[in-house]
């Protein structure tokens, strides 16, 4: 079943080389770029990732008292969610599923605008990016659920919530595959399309110089697993969409991945 993909740019920020390239780019400044990515097709509309907090202080204050001034997350009005919908004609009421990866406050910030919609994350993630984390987390809970998304998932609509396995089908034609690396909630969405055959969007590459150039993600929990999950991905997908990099939308005109 084949579905039509889209990058919306939900805003921007840079950090330093070795967060994206693993000991590596010490010097260089490496800029990020946040996607939601929408999904249509066969009468179903899904999202992976709903963007950032409306209240960004909270996280700024984290990422500039990591990198200054430069580590500052930037959002346009554009590009809020609702707005950047609006203009491909998709209002947050027609979504039918969210998709999350990773579970951190700049991917789930704004989950609680899709009110029809089930939130699908990684039930490995679920426990252990939140739940029971089976060492200290290195990002506090209110910078990976805020509290709002927290209340919205557990106590103002906890049947919207759906954890999913390892390897899950969300649509015919869209499943999800577990890869960890950059957090334990790290999934793989991958997408049939008619002409560009399988799109996987994933966070666990940064930007294409980690799958492609086969160079470990910087900020990952995981070696085995980054190695193992960019080895399945440039086996199985025939485009990857790091969640990340600014060149997708130099590669994709438009942000019309499919």
């Amino acid at each position: 079943m084949p579905y039509q993909v889209d990058v919306l740019k939900m805003g921007q920020c840079q950090v330093r080389g070795p967060e994206v390239y693993w000991m590596a780019h010490w010097d260089d400044w490496e800029e990020l770029f946040f996607y939601m990515v929408l999904i249509r097709g066969e009468g179903k509309v899904a999202v992976i990732n709903t963007g950032p907090p409306r209240d960004l202080g909270a996280l700024n204050t984290r990422w500039k008292a990591a990198f200054g001034e430069r580590g500052a997350l930037l959002r346009r009005p554009e590009e809020a969610p609702e707005a950047a919908l609006g203009r491909v004609g998709v209002a947050p009421a027609d979504v039918d599923r969210v998709l999350i990866t990773p579970l951190q406050a700049y991917a789930v910030g704004g989950i609680p605008i899709f009110k029809k919609a089930q939130v699908c994350i990684s039930r490995r993630g679920w426990v252990e990016d939140f739940h029971a984390p089976p060492y200290e987390m290195h990002v506090p809970r209110k910078l990976r659920i805020p509290d709002d998304v927290l209340a919205y998932l557990t106590i103002e609509a906890p049947e919207k919530l759906c954890l999913l396995e390892d390897e899950d089908e969300i649509f015919p034609g869209l499943r999800a595959v577990w890869v960890g690396t950059h957090h334990r909630s790290s999934i793989a969405y991958v997408i049939e399309t008619a002409k560009a055959g399988r799109v996987a969007v994933t966070d666990c590459c940064f930007k294409y110089g980690n799958i492609e150039g086969n160079h470990p993600l910087g900020v990952m929990e995981s070696l085995p697993e980054c190695m193992h999950a960019y080895k399945r991905l440039r086996q199985e997908a025939d485009v990857i969409v790091p969640l990340y990099d600014p060149e997708v939308l130099a590669r994709f005109p438009g942000g019309k991945v499919a």
